[in-house]
């Protein structure tokens, strides 16, 4: 492919993209295909002569698209939002186009040094603790765009393990490493994302799995038990991670006063914001930051809520030199003859060595939407989290389970678990709309979120009407008074079942 064809190559995938966008609401949010189905449309061996750039895109169309899950589609309502935009897009195309990899200063010095201006700028945005920036003078703050939060998770957790383990060295300075880190305890609540686990099973930690309250949140007491227990037991309490909006239910631990415990017994507080955090840019969410002083780092991912596309997740730390002690590996290749003590080498700040140019399509986006434009877009998704929450809550046979902080609505249907299964199943296998369960104290239910940016009252309006008309039906089967979806056709009322139909014909 030379200049010419790429150029227009390159103008086709840029028309491609917006008529995608522009017509993924009249494609079914799920496919239908089985596990394999590409290994059977796809030549067994990779072609010996190059390919024409059409026969590319026809397989795009007809092979690819047709085994995707649309994310953007405005009736994906699952997870929480993803990212996307026309000025990430641009964002991604110019970091592929200038093809450099940075991993010391010199190898990159303007992706370096942008991504830390963006770690400054999201920060102040945030409202984040001068501590945990940057550019503070005397500050011994930074922060790092990593790849997901669960490296975020890890590679805190692994700070935390090298510093706990280096300060028993001091007093204890025979005893193998091994020996001290079979002591070492994290703890986190039963809502916390599976990274947190994932990240202790890599560090070779023990865990405590804490109850949360009846908000779903984890409390300070409840902390401050097992950590006491633990070390009347003669075990090591190195780490906690609170989570600023959880996975399940969109709730909030108590920050302050799981700081506060941290701070009294020595642990690393860890804060996991992947979703809700994205809200601190809105003034109105900063009671949030209440108890940040003692937060040791936090994470935040932009590609969830803030228009920016995947990957990329924005962490602060407290103490940077901290994990920079427990990544540093030097080799004489990557040593620089530099006397600049300040130089970021952030090789030493993650677990790759090589970085991409991540912070490109977060200074696009932060530039074209504006902060306000940003701040907007939350507000948006959460009036019409409250809309729909409201709806759910006129309806008597439904219940919302949680609270409704964020843009997260869980509600199911009253009664036996089985009934919110069953109208899950149904939804999904329709195609018309796509939602995932959590399970929160015994309790299934069903998780609602608008996300991505194509949302607007009537498309939640339309969303609200699919459940309903699905409801209806299963609540009628479970009576033993009609025979559900698969036979709407003999079904005793005609008038429920003419109407649900409109709606599940509308996208």
């Amino acid at each position: 492919m030379n200049e010419d064809k790429f150029r227009r190559a390159a103008g086709e995938v840029a028309d491609f993209i917006v008529d995608y966008l522009k017509g993924v609401k009249d494609r079914p949010v799920l496919p239908s295909v089985e596990p394999g189905y590409l290994h059977k449309l796809l030549p067994a061996n990779a072609p010996q002569q190059p390919e024409a750039w059409q026969d590319i895109m026809t397989d795009i169309q007809d092979k690819i698209l047709p085994g995707m899950t649309h994310w953007q589609h405005p009736h994906f309502h699952a997870y929480f939002p993803t990212g996307s935009s026309y000025p990430s897009m641009l964002g991604e195309f110019l970091s592929a186009g200038l093809g450099c990899v940075s991993f010391t200063w010199l190898t990159g010095p303007a992706i370096t040094e942008l991504e830390t201006v963006m770690i400054d700028w999201l920060g102040r945005m945030m409202g984040l603790p001068k501590e945990l920036l940057p550019y503070t003078e005397g500050g011994k703050g930074g922060g790092v765009i990593q790849t997901s939060s669960s490296e975020c998770v890890l590679v805190c957790m692994l700070a935390a393990r090298n510093k706990t383990i280096t300060a028993l060295k001091e007093t204890q300075p025979d005893v193998e490493d091994c020996i001290l880190v079979s002591k070492l305890v994290a703890y986190f609540s039963e809502e916390a994302h599976s990274a947190v686990e994932k990240a202790a099973r890599i560090c070779l930690v023990k865990t405590r799995v804490l109850s949360t309250d009846e908000k779903f949140s984890l409390r300070a007491e409840t902390l401050r038990e097992a950590v006491e227990k633990d070390i009347a037991s003669g075990l090591i309490p190195f780490f906690a991670c609170a989570t600023l909006g959880t996975v399940g239910s969109s709730a909030v631990d108590d920050i302050g006063g799981i700081g506060r415990v941290c701070a009294e017994k020595d642990l690393w507080l860890h804060v996991d914001g992947a979703y809700g955090g994205n809200a601190l840019i809105c003034p109105e969410y900063r009671y949030l930051l209440n108890g940040f002083q003692c937060v040791s780092s936090f994470n935040s991912n932009p590609a969830k809520w803030m228009r920016m596309g995947a990957d990329g997740t924005i962490m602060w730390v407290r103490d940077k030199n901290l994990l920079i002690d427990a990544l540093s590996i030097d080799r004489i290749y990557y040593l620089e003859d530099d006397e600049e003590q300040h130089r970021i080498d952030y090789r030493n700040w993650s677990i790759p060595l090589g970085r991409r140019f991540r912070s490109l399509k977060l200074w696009f986006v932060i530039r074209m939407h504006g902060v306000e434009g940003l701040q907007s877009a939350i507000r948006s998704h959460v009036a019409l989290a409250k809309m729909f929450e409201s709806w759910v809550r006129a309806d008597d046979r439904f219940e919302v389970v949680g609270t409704v902080e964020f843009g997260l609505v869980c509600f199911r249907l009253k009664g036996e678990n089985t009934l919110t299964e069953v109208l899950l199943q149904q939804i999904n296998e329709s195609g018309k709309a796509h939602m995932v369960p959590a399970s929160l104290k015994e309790k299934y239910v069903i998780r609602f979120t608008p996300s991505n940016w194509h949302y607007s009252e009537e498309i939640t309006k339309k969303t609200w009407d699919i459940i309903t008309c699905f409801a209806e039906v299963v609540l009628r089967e479970s009576r033993g008074d009609g025979q559900g979806l698969q036979g709407r056709e003999s079904a005793d009322s005609g008038e429920v079942l003419g109407r649900e139909e409109g709606v599940l014909e509308t996208s």
